[in-house]
């Protein structure tokens, strides 16, 4: 019975990380997403075109990161 618990504990522990992580790790990612988009535009100031093009190529897969993960939150969500 004690291992049950142990496990039914670790099961809840686990969940309420992921209650804290998901949304820290969105915030985390649209925080770098912005330093992405201004480094892209510096990037595209010096004349750098292709990796101000591959640092938007980061920022749209950084934005359909966020999307998984908010579906994930909102499934957790119930």
């Amino acid at each position: 019975m004690t291992h049950n618990h142990q496990h039914d504990q670790t099961a809840s522990d686990d969940l309420a990380k992921l209650h804290i992580l998901l949304p820290h790790w969105i915030e985390h990612n649209e925080d770098h997403a912005q330093s992405f988009r201004k480094w892209g535009e510096r990037a595209r100031g010096l004349g750098q075109e292709e990796t101000a093009q591959r640092i938007e190529e980061a920022v749209e897969r950084m934005a359909t990161c966020n999307r998984a993960l908010t579906a994930a939150l909102e499934a957790l969500e119930g």
